[in-house]
């Protein structure tokens, strides 16, 4: 058919941009293993990537079969890969809750805290009396009080309450225990008494002791900056030279990041490319000044060399961060190009990183991170070869009204036209992650990009280069200075009306939609990249059909939400779940703080229990046996929040949710759906013991009832859960020696 040759031959006359194709679909395999609700095992996976490899070899013939054969090809490799990571990976996790536990081991990273405190990561000798096989590798703990005198590399004894890595606050929530197995963390807590040090027969793990001289100038590069600005203006500077952020207020974080401009606090591609880039201009500015060298050699090389080893060596002072790495592989291929004599900027080399940084480490494709970071980089150049196209089809006349363009109108219009770019890519991974919006990030952007582009990151080279010779004053104070104009505009622009619009919580496969749509409009040459604009168009009709559920039961039964008519949760409980309410608010876009949510006029409570209605159906909320001869009798559902487990009645009575599942499976949503014909239930609305009468004969709801290990499934970070607030369920585990 004419249709169909007119498009295969399009798809020949692109097949150079097919390579970009092959890093999405691994990553597609990737996710597919994430949303498996049961581990595979290995051998299954190698199976699967052999198949595709060998169908890819076989099905060779014509452009369709390659097509078809390195897609699946590439689609097993990536799920095979994430399966490897996670055996890579895996490694002992705490199986329950231990107070008072002596932990002996290596100090790996020390985390100043805004708060107050340090946050110490060791590298484990031995926890109390727990096996070897049991014992984690490695934990993460809180230490109140600043103790300066550590560093990386001490080895250490403190007591402490330890906690499993927690699981999501919900269903369908960001999953920390997740994070934490790829980060190697078995356990997480609190010291109960300050750090001692210890001596050890053994020697430092290799990796620790190889990693130890690179942490210890990093910690005195942040101690040097840190004596010269003091407060959080020293914070911002440490944090883009060393990428410790611990030591800024969560209220400087938060202005940052509703104003838009949080990416500037995270070493990524940004400061790695206007460090890098600071580099290869400054070496090639000064072999222009030597002519024997300018005239005789390609000293655009020399200088890409000096770029390059300029990006690693501020990859390893910058704490070797997930984003930096990332930024740090996109930058090196980009000046392996120029040694190459090819384009440094082109969506081949940005294909190229995102499909060494997945093979390498399989699990930064489910990273808000990385996905938010290679979304703005390929749009950006997207639109930049869009752009010279439009150039080029505009011919000379285009070219003579660029040049009389004035200089700084199109320096603050690229920025302006960038930021609106890279804002519109992540938008759809913002509001899916963090349910968040912000409005007025061009202006704060247009305001702070430049500082930090001309002053700040400048500054900061200038200081490492000068602290060797103990001449870093100069330059930091100039660096202090920009910081301070920076958090000026963050501060502003976060408190204008309107700021921040909050996002409720929206379906996968709306997100999923955008994604592709995104992508395809992006990667693709030719006319058929507008064709992207359908899915992103129905992802977006699809965001806002996300159902809210009725009733959330958490924080092992002590935090209990009902939504009243207004929409908006009434939460019975939460004092000790701030964090959990707070996620649940985030994913209802509510924005009250959780100080100021309350259950009174959706919930009724006496001494026993409490009651409730929502969407048609009868909520008893019962603590003690008294209560559940009425409970049972006139609820629909039940949530028991005593000891054991009793029943209401088996088949024929109401929904029971008991404090023992919601202990051993994490925090269970409720979804009040039709009734069920022929089901009757009976008695009055009002309070216990008031006799029979009243409502009689009404047809009962049903629930799907859905519980965070349910929606996590058997996978190896989802262990037993165990969220710790059960006191019972805490092991007195000192193990003094």
């Amino acid at each position: 058919m004419p249709i169909i040759r007119s498009l295969a031959a399009e798809l020949a006359s692109e097949q150079d941009r097919l390579f970009y194709w092959v890093p999405v679909l691994f990553g597609a395999g990737i996710a597919l293993y994430f949303a498996l609700p049961v581990e595979p095992s290995l051998v299954l996976c190698l199976g699967i990537a052999a198949l595709g490899a060998g169908l890819s070899a076989i099905w060779r013939q014509g452009l369709a079969g390659l097509l078809v054969g390195s897609a699946v090809a590439s689609a097993a490799l990536g799920f095979a890969a994430a399966k490897i990571a996670t055996e890579v990976h895996r490694a002992p996790v705490l199986a329950h809750g231990m107070r008072g536990a002596v932990v002996t081991g290596w100090v790996e990273l020390v985390e100043p805290r805004a708060a107050g405190g340090e946050r110490i990561t060791l590298r484990v000798a031995e926890i109390g009396n727990l096996a070897p096989e049991d014992t984690p590798q490695r934990v993460r703990i809180r230490v109140p009080v600043s103790t300066t005198r550590l560093s990386p590399g001490d080895s250490i004894r403190l007591e402490a309450n330890l906690l499993p890595p927690a699981g999501p606050a919900l269903p369908g929530a960001f999953d920390f225990a997740r994070s934490a197995w790829f980060l190697g963390l078995g356990a997480v807590g609190a010291s109960r008494t300050p750090p001692t040090p210890v001596e050890f027969a053994q020697p430092l793990p290799l990796r620790l002791a190889l990693w130890l001289p690179v942490e210890q100038v990093r910690q005195r590069i942040s101690r040097r900056i840190t004596e010269i600005l003091p407060g959080e203006t020293g914070a911002i500077a440490a944090a883009l030279i060393t990428g410790e952020r611990g030591g800024i207020s969560e209220t400087t974080n938060q202005a940052y990041r509703d104003s838009g401009i949080f990416h500037i606090l995270s070493i990524s591609g940004l400061h790695m490319s206007i460090f890098a880039g600071a580099v290869y201009v400054v070496c090639r500015f000064l072999l222009s000044l030597v002519p024997m060298l300018a005239l005789r050699f390609e000293i655009k090389k020399w200088a890409a060399v000096g770029g390059l080893i300029g990006t690693i060596g501020y990859l390893m002072i910058s704490g070797g961060s997930p984003p930096a790495v990332r930024s740090a592989i996109m930058l090196s291929i980009m000046f392996v190009a120029i040694l190459l004599d090819r384009p440094a900027l082109a969506l081949r080399n940005v294909a190229l990183a995102a499909l060494i940084i997945l093979v390498v480490s399989p699990q930064s494709f489910i990273d808000v991170g990385f996905q938010m970071s290679f979304a703005a980089v390929v749009a950006l150049i997207s639109g930049v070869e869009a752009w010279q196209v439009w150039r080029r089809s505009r011919g000379a006349a285009s070219r003579r009204n660029a040049f009389a363009m004035i200089i700084v109108v199109r320096f603050f219009g690229a920025i302006a036209l960038t930021t609106l770019i890279a804002t519109a890519s992540v938008a759809p991974i913002a509001a899916y992650h963090f349910h968040k919006s912000t409005q007025f990030a061009v202006l704060a952007n247009l305001v702070a990009v430049p500082i930090c582009n001309l002053v700040v990151m400048p500054a900061a080279l200038a200081a490492l280069i000068a602290m060797p010779a103990g001449l870093e004053a100069l330059p930091l104070w100039a660096m202090g200075r920009g910081i301070e104009a920076m958090s000026w505009v963050a501060g502003d622009v976060a408190a204008l009306p309107g700021a921040v619009a909050l996002v409720p919580s929206i379906p996968t496969i709306a997100f999923a939609l955008m994604v592709v749509g995104g992508l395809w409009l992006c990667l693709w040459g030719a006319w058929w990249r507008l064709l992207g604009v359908l899915p992103i168009l129905v992802g977006l009709a699809l965001a806002p059909m996300t159902t809210a559920p009725d009733v959330l039961v958490g924080a092992g039964g002590s935090l209990v939400a009902v939504r009243g008519p207004d929409g908006r949760l009434a939460v019975l409980g939460g004092r000790r779940a701030h964090f959990e309410l707070e996620r649940w608010l985030e994913h209802d876009a509510d924005p009250r703080p959780p100080g100021d949510v309350s259950f009174e006029d959706v919930i009724r409570c006496d001494e026993i229990g409490c009651q409730a209605e929502t969407a048609g159906a009868r909520l008893a909320i019962a603590r003690h046996p008294a209560a559940l001869g009425d409970d049972c009798a006139r609820a629909d559902l039940v949530i028991w929040l005593g000891e054991g487990t009793p029943s209401c009645g088996g088949e024929n009575g109401p929904r029971m949710i008991r404090r023992e599942a919601i202990a051993r499976l994490g925090t269970h949503v409720v979804f009040v759906e039709r009734p069920v014909p022929g089901t009757a239930t009976a008695g009055p609305h009002g309070s216990r013991g008031a006799g029979s009468g009243g409502r009689v004969a009404t047809e009962r709801p049903t629930f799907r009832i859905t519980s965070v290990a349910e929606w996590r499934g058997n996978r190896p970070w989802a262990a037993p859960h165990d969220d710790g607030r059960d006191r019972t369920r805490w092991r007195h585990a000192a193990g003094r020696r």
